[in-house]
């Protein structure tokens, strides 16, 4: 079930809190220790809430979808009085005394946090199977990487072990584990969503962000944690908007632009499977129009030297007194960040209104982009080299390759499943659009849903 569908028989009483925590804890004793998705189980906590929900259910003090749902929460984001370790052992004992403002708003929605979950080390890697507490595993093959870095929470959503859960995406650390695991993830528009007591990887690149079993939740958990915070710099002030206003709206006249930079160096079985896309979309009434988008290099280059240089001073302390506690690849990571000069760093951000000026450009001719989120197959746990057709690549930038970019821009970005490759692996696509605009690639990710039947209208 989607959480609209489930919250839907808790209102109707046909079925309770504590039966569906009671479920949802009996499936992770079952299979966190293959999946290993969950860092620390908040078992008690959690029956302890699911019996106040119902008591306030029966009540008639029914507080919305979320009431009585169990939930992940990403083990870079705090949570008071439960263990938030980042998947590191320098933080492996660390309780906050205050929770995010994301998780916050959530539990004051009635969500049931019943966990947290694995994280690659400090978020600082897509494949998601470099963590103290060991790698995530991938529900469709456990031999397979989940995508990182929010690995776990793909994982716990993907096998039933939550019903949605909050990640963080700095290259694209919800949406790599979205597609890999065969859920839906969205990266908002920087700034959308407060980032207030989600331990930094990247100041300027950073996002908490919804992944969930359909689009329609997704919209609904968007709308719940949206909003300015006055604990966090970066949020926007605006109001947010409606996500949820334009589900079930025609598709029909719109333009979804192929952007062929995106379509370079990708897994044959994923060209098909955007290919089928695109075709839904035609039948749908949309055009599909090829489209270029200039300045893409200079983008990237801006977006490694920004991600390296911001982990390098956020991890300045952690390198000069906790680095022989690191992992071996996260720490070789971290010190090759410190190389980036602080002249590079103040270059790239003064180009940066330029280049994201010049990537908008393209929504001028289109609607929203249509991408693959992912050039290739999740791989084999601790795999690092791969071979894409001819091009040899490394698995990490491959993972990257087609998510960093809108971290660099803050365009909002969403991940959607699309199939399985003949392996049983899952495929996903990606829509990006402009600042804000968030609710028509929910308008577009709920078209593609409900016309393959993936979810009921």
């Amino acid at each position: 079930m989607d959480v609209y569908t489930l919250a839907k028989a808790i209102r109707e009483k046909k079925i309770s809190p504590v039966e569906i925590v009671g479920q949802t804890l009996e499936a992770i004793e079952k299979q966190n220790e293959t999946l290993n998705a969950y860092i620390t189980i908040c078992a008690e906590q959690a029956r302890r809430e699911a019996a106040q929900a119902e008591a306030e259910i029966m009540r008639g003090e029914w507080k919305g979808i979320w009431h009585g749902i169990p939930v992940a929460i990403k083990d870079m984001i705090f949570t008071e009085g439960v263990r938030t370790t980042m998947g590191s052992q320098i933080y492996e004992h660390f309780v906050p005394a205050y929770s995010a403002t994301a998780v916050t708003r959530w539990q004051q929605a009635g969500a049931i946090v019943i966990g947290k979950t694995n994280t690659h080390e400090f978020a600082y890697g897509p494949t998601g199977d470099v963590s103290f507490f060991g790698p995530s595993r991938n529900p469709h093959d456990p031999r397979k990487i989940t995508g990182g870095s929010s690995g776990g929470s793909g994982a716990a959503v993907a096998a039933g072990l939550a019903y949605a859960a909050l990640g963080t995406d700095t290259g694209g650390s919800v949406r790599i584990p979205a597609a890999a695991c065969g859920i839906v993830g969205m990266k908002p528009t920087f700034g959308r969503v407060s980032k207030y007591g989600a331990f930094d990887l990247g100041y300027t690149l950073d996002h908490v962000g919804p992944m969930t079993k359909s689009v329609r939740d997704n919209a609904s958990l968007l709308q719940l944690l949206a909003g300015y915070d006055e604990n966090d710099p970066y949020t926007l002030t605006q109001p947010a908007d409606d996500y949820a206003a334009l589900l079930g709206e025609s598709v029909r006249g719109k333009v979804i632009g192929l952007p062929l930079w995106y379509y370079q160096h990708v897994e044959e079985e994923i060209k098909q499977a955007i290919q089928q896309v695109a075709a839904v979309y035609r039948e749908l009434g949309a055009e599909i129009r090829e489209v270029d988008l200039p300045g893409i290099d200079e983008l990237m280059q801006g977006q490694r030297i920004t991600i390296q240089a911001e982990a390098a001073a956020i991890h300045e302390r952690t390198l000069r007194d906790h680095a022989d506690a690191l992992q071996p690849e996260v720490r070789e990571r971290l010190m090759d960040s410190t190389d980036v000069r602080g002249y590079q760093y103040v270059q790239v951000q003064q180009r940066r209104g330029q280049l994201l000026a010049q990537f908008n450009e393209v929504f001028r001719e289109a609607d929203v982009l249509l991408t693959p989120t992912l050039p290739i197959l999740p791989t084999d746990i601790g795999q690092r080299d791969i071979m894409i057709g001819d091009h040899p690549d490394g698995v990490r930038p491959a993972l990257l390759r087609l998510t960093s970019p809108t971290n660099f821009t803050g365009n909002p970005s969403l991940s959607v499943p699309c199939g399985f490759s003949q392996t049983g692996l899952p495929i996903g696509f990606q829509l990006i659009g402009e600042h804000g605009q968030e609710a028509k690639l929910y308008q577009f990710g709920y078209a593609y849903e409900t016309a393959t039947g993936a979810i009921e209208k």
